[in-house]
C-alpha cells in the first residue's frame, strides 16, 4: 500500500457477515406480461452471459469470505470493503433491471458502480490518507446540532477512471447514456425511431436483445474489473495463488464473451474532432437485422 504512515484512528473494525453465494434473480411473480416475457427471453437468449455474471459475483464472495478473519480487519480493509459492498449491490441491482427490461435505468447504476470500483483501488494505493483524515476529523458528536458528525468525506477516483482503459470506456458510455441527452433518450425509449417518425414508448419493459447485450456486457466487464482490483490487494485481503488463477480464468472467459463480433456493443470513435459513440449490431430480436447508430 503506497503512501506515508498515517495515524491510527481509534475505532476498531468489526467483523462483517457476507452472503455465502450469489444466485441469479428468480422468475418474477405478479409482474406485467412484458416483464415476464423479457425475463424469459433474457434467460434463454443470454443465458451464457447470466451464468458468467453469476460466476463473477460468486468469485467476489469467495474472496470476501476468505478474508473475513480478524487479522484482516484493518482500516484499509474497511475503506475497501465499504465501497465494495456498494459496488456489489449495484451490479446485482443492475442485473435484475436488465432481466426485467428496465434498460434505461441501468446506465446510471453502472456509472456509480464504476466510480465505486475505481475508488477502491485509488484510496488504497494512492490516497489512504484521505480516508484516515475523514475518520480523524469526524465520527464524533456535534454539540451545536446535537447530532453525530459523520461528515460527507467527498471522494472521487478520477485518476483511476482515466487510467484504466476497460473501466473508462464503460464509465464514459454509461455516463453519456445515463444523462438527459436527446440521442440517448431516443435510443433508450424509442429505438424503432427513424428519419420519418419518433416512435417513443413510456416505461416499456419489452425485451430488446441489443440493450441486453450492451448492458450485460458492461456488468461482465465490471465484475472482471472488481476482481482484478481485489486480487492486487494482498496486504488487505487473503489472496492465494488459487484466487489469482480463478481470476485469470474468469478474465479470459469475459474477454472471449465480449469479443464475439455478433453481439451489440458501443465503441468510442472520433468524428470531426469530437468523441462520439458508434453502436453496433443493435436490434430488438436476435433474428432482426443488425443496425448501426452514431451517437
Amino acid at each position: 500500500m503506497a503512501g506515508p504512515p498515517y495515524p491510527t484512528p481509534g475505532q476498531r473494525v468489526s467483523g462483517i457477515d457476507f452472503p455465502v453465494s450469489y444466485s441469479l434473480p428468480a422468475k418474477p411473480g405478479g409482474e406485467t406480461p412484458a416483464v415476464a416475457d423479457t425475463f424469459r427471453q433474457t434467460s434463454f437468449v443470454l443465458g451464457d452471459d447470466l451464468r458468467l455474471f453469476a460466476a463473477g459475483m460468486n468469485l467476489q464472495l469467495g474472496v470476501l469470505n476468505s478474508s473475513s478473519h480478524s487479522r484482516f480487519r484493518t482500516h484499509a480493509y474497511a475503506a475497501v470493503v465499504g465501497l465494495w459492498s456498494r459496488s456489489y449491490a449495484a451490479l446485482a441491482d443492475a442485473l435484475l433491471l436488465v432481466a426485467h427490461g428496465s434498460y434505461a435505468t441501468v446506465p446510471n447504476i453502472v456509472r456509480g458502480a464504476c466510480e465505486l470500483i475505481a475508488a477502491q483501488h485509488q484510496v488504497l494505493h494512492q490516497e489512504m490518507g484521505e480516508f484516515v483524515g475523514w475518520m480523524l476529523a469526524h465520527l464524533k458528536p456535534d454539540e451545536e446540532h446535537k447530532a453525530f458528525d459523520i461528515g460527507m468525506g467527498h471522494y472521487f477516483a478520477g485518476t483511476t477512471l482515466a487510467a484504466d482503459d476497460e473501466l473508462r470506456v464503460v464509465y464514459r458510455a454509461a455516463s453519456d447514456l445515463g444523462r438527459p441527452n436527446f440521442g440517448a433518450t431516443l435510443l433508450e425509449i424509442g429505438p424503432e425511431s427513424n428519419n420519418l417518425r419518433l416512435a417513443f414508448t413510456f416505461a416499456d419493459a419489452s425485451f430488446h436483445v441489443g440493450w441486453a447485450e450492451i448492458e450485460l456486457g458492461w456488468l461482465l466487464r465490471l465484475n472482471e474489473r472488481q476482481l482484478a482490483i481485489a486480487v492486487h490487494m494482498p496486504d488487505v485481503l487473503n489472496i492465494s495463488d488459487e484466487t489469482h488463477a480463478a481470476y485469470g480464468d474468469y478474465a479470459r472467459r469475459v474477454n472471449d464473451r465480449l469479443g464475439d463480433g455478433s453481439r451489440a456493443r458501443i465503441d468510442e470513435i472520433e468524428r470531426d474532432g469530437f468523441k462520439r459513440w458508434l453502436v453496433h449490431n443493435f436490434r430488438r430480436q436476435p433474428s432482426g437485422a443488425p443496425k448501426k447508430y452514431l451517437l
